[in-house]
Order: structure tokens, then sequence, then C-alpha cells
């Protein structure tokens, strides 16, 4: 049985007296355990959908259920990292971790267990009793990744989450997720515009089309861990990716001088 099932979602907006369609017709199931990337261009509805799975959106029509629950608002069985950190600026890194877990009224010396032991596994102990101003932006990302992995939901969905980080800093945090990820069995699905991060993380990737999102392909990714970036396999998928997404890029291109022309 699937963890996650998308079942004919359509989302529209109003925008200048007319009507947007977001994303039309998207089935999909992602199983437990399992890492799943939704890549395409900017206004494919990426975002979109993974806002309506966390349940800060809900579907115009469709349905997207949780082990067999249907999504009516977000919940405690879901985790979200944003690519703004959204850190509490006057709280420390310790503080920001375990907020979450103050809310939830857990004793004390849990919740210290719990950021002492989410300190060491993201290398964050020696950052303890720092702020957010105090950090990098790398920095900053894991103490966002932190506080939702304190909170242990099952379910991590993330947003670009690498995406304003310099390219050492990002292959870095991505290897620190994939070790996280293989230890603790978690599902993720995870929103990205780079195809070669894409292919790096992820077991499927869902290739999105252009304004009105919906599944283009459906793309397992078969090369072993830990992959390599350089390798024939991995650039033969990276350019037959990059041919599925440019399609839609100079889609999202056409549309925009289109309407352009009619304002």
């Amino acid at each position: 049985m699937s963890q996650i099932a998308i079942r004919h979602v359509h989302k529209s907006f109003a925008a200048k007296q007319r009507e947007v369609v977001a994303l039309r017709d998207i089935d999909l199931d992602i199983n437990p355990g399992e890492f799943v990337c939704l890549l395409g261009p900017s206004g494919c509805g990426k975002s979109t959908l993974l806002n309506a799975v966390a349940g800060f959106s809900l579907p115009s029509s469709g349905e997207i259920s949780v082990d067999g629950r249907r999504i009516t608002q977000p919940g405690p069985d879901r985790g979200m990292v944003f690519q703004e950190y959204a850190l509490f600026p006057w709280m420390t890194v310790a503080q920001n971790i375990g907020f979450g877990l103050e809310i939830q009224k857990k004793p004390a010396d849990e919740i210290a267990a719990k950021v002492g032991q989410l300190l060491d596994m993201l290398h964050l102990k020696d950052f303890r009793d720092r702020f957010p101003k105090d950090l990098s932006g790398g920095m900053r990302q894991r103490v966002a990744i932190a506080r939702v992995l304190a909170l242990d939901s099952p379910i991590l969905l993330m947003d670009e989450p690498f995406g304003a980080l310099d390219a050492l800093t990002r292959r870095n945090l991505q290897d620190e997720l994939l070790r996280i990820w293989s230890k603790s069995g978690k599902t993720i699905l995870f929103v990205t515009h780079s195809i070669e991060e894409s292919i790096y993380l992820a077991d499927r990737i869902i290739v999105m089309t252009y304004r009105p999102g919906t599944v283009k392909r459906d793309q397992r990714v078969e090369l072993p861990r830990p992959r390599d970036p350089s390798s024939a396999e991995f650039n033969e998928l990276k350019r037959e990716l990059g041919r599925l997404v440019m399609e839609e890029q100079q889609r999202h291109a056409a549309d925009e001088m289109q309407v352009a022309a009619i304002d």
C-alpha cells in the first residue's frame, strides 16, 4: 500500500480576471521509505503540489491521502523544510531545534536528549548556543532540517531546501540528507529545479509539465549509490531529463510571450 496517494488532483487560482490552472489530474503513489523528487521549470506546480501534500493548500478537486487518511490540514506525520530556513532569530540553535517538542509539551529530559542527538547528527554541537544571524546559510539549513527531524515525522517534505546554497555546501548537505534518509527510512518528497540534484538524490523523479502541471514522466533512477555525477550513466540520464525539462521551459517562454502580447 502506498504511503502517499495523490488521486486526480486539480488546483486552480484566480489571477487577473482569469483562471490559472496550476495542476491538472495529478495521479501518483509514493511508497514508504521512497525518496521522490519533483522536477520541472518554474511555474510547473511543484511547490503547489508539495503544499497540497503538506495540507497548507487543499486541491480544487481530487484527493491526497497519507496512510489511507485524507489530508485536510497540516499534521505531525508530515514535516516541512523550506528554502528560507524559517528559524526564530531570538532563539539559539538548540532552542530552535527543540521548539516543536516544547510545543508538544514533551518532558525536558526528553527534549534535551533529542536536541543533543540531532546536534551530533548534523554536526552542530559547537554551534548549539549561537543565534541564526551568526550562522552561514548551510548551517542555518542544517538547523532547519534538525528542527523538523526532532518531531520524527515519517514523511519529510522539502521545498528546494538547498537552492540558495553554494555548490560545495549544497553537495555536503545532499550527502547528509542521504545519510539521514538511509538510517531513518523516512519517506521524502523533494522539490528541485536542478536535474543533477534530482538524479543524485532520488529513487524516482517526477518530471512535471509547465502549467498546467501534469506528470510528464515518472522516471525510476536505477543507478547504485553513492552516485557519481561524472559517470556516463549519470550523464546519459541527465541529458534525457534535460531534454524533457527544456521542452517545458520553451513552452513556458512561449506562454510568457503570448501573455505579454495580450497585456
